[in-house]
């Protein structure tokens, strides 16, 4: 069982998102009303949030408030996308979207955006949008881009960007995410390291933690299918097609244990968030709340060392 936690050491913060409610739209009659979802969220046990997609939760920051206050709940961070190595013309855009969310969540005392990049394929229609890799070009944009994001972000907001590697985006293999970090500024940039993402690829999320230790800011922790994992990449499934197909799985089902992954998070830094997010778009509304309440209860039984609250 995890250890209790103390003043001294008050151990990672164990939330959900709206993902885990297979959440991906502001609005889509296919996804549990929010007002479900944020009673849900208490029923399983958790305190923590994310803002999940912008519009999804009430926008009002009174209104917000007030709903997360009723139920003991806090938000832990928001979500923007960027493209940055597609030109200077995404500066706006990113801007744009940070006004928004980084204003909506730094008013209820979140810290964090999560910066997820655009991906190359659409995961809407499973349209290719473009090459799946960048040119060192691009990758300079990209990098550029995110260093003057997280500069601003803690200029205006307090925030601090953590950025989000992902399927079918251009940054997902290992080789790619430590490139990543070596061409971005850790003032401005760092990690939100996600487990199911990075395995995806094959990705050694302990490795990573123990190799990069000062880069990691930030935790999404889910498993992924290693039974469907091969099929898919094999087949070039699609991601959203993948996702319903059930690639990301409940855990302990599936890879990385996240047992290993927290203790090396908490040994780093024993404040990190550590938000379960496990993407289930496009399913059954009464799915969600007890996989949610296994995957805590599971969190909480297989760290040994970690502190958690």
């Amino acid at each position: 069982m995890a250890a209790t936690s103390s003043a001294s050491n008050p151990g990672l913060r164990i939330g959900t998102a709206p993902d885990s409610w297979g959440v991906w739209f502001p609005d889509d009659p296919r996804q549990v009303p929010w007002q479900r979802f944020l009673d849900e969220v208490v029923r399983a046990g958790y305190t923590w949030i994310e803002l999940g997609p912008y519009g999804y939760l009430p926008t009002d920051p009174h209104q917000l408030e007030d709903e997360l206050g009723t139920r003991g709940l806090k938000l832990s961070a928001g979500t923007v996308f960027t493209g940055f190595h597609k030109g200077d013309d995404q500066w706006q855009r990113a801007w744009d979207q940070a006004l928004k969310v980084a204003g909506l969540a730094s008013k209820l005392g979140a810290e964090h955006l999560v910066v997820i990049p655009d991906l190359w394929r659409s995961d809407a229609t499973s349209e290719v949008l473009e090459a799946r890799t960048l040119t060192d070009a691009q990758w300079a944009k990209l990098a550029a881009g995110h260093d003057r994001l997280g500069k601003a972000l803690l200029e205006e907001f307090g925030v601090k960007q953590q950025f989000h590697s992902h399927a079918d985006s251009h940054i997902g293999t290992t080789r790619e995410v430590l490139r990543f970090l070596d061409e971005t500024d850790p003032r401005y940039t760092n990690l939100c390291l996600d487990t199911g993402h990075f395995a995806y690829y094959g990705g050694d999320s302990v490795k990573l933690v123990e190799e990069r230790p000062d880069r990691i800011g930030y935790l999404h922790l889910k498993q992924v299918d290693p039974s469907l994992l091969f099929d898919v990449l094999k087949n070039d499934v699609p991601f959203a097609d993948a996702v319903a197909e059930g690639i990301m799985i409940e855990p302990p089902g599936g890879i990385p244990d996240l047992g290993p992954v927290i203790e090396a998070v908490a040994a780093i830094d024993p404040d990190i968030f550590a938000i379960v997010e496990q993407d289930m778009y496009g399913c059954e509304l009464d799915r969600p709340f007890p996989i949610a309440t296994r995957t805590r209860e599971h969190i909480f039984g297989c760290t040994h060392l970690a502190r958690l609250r």
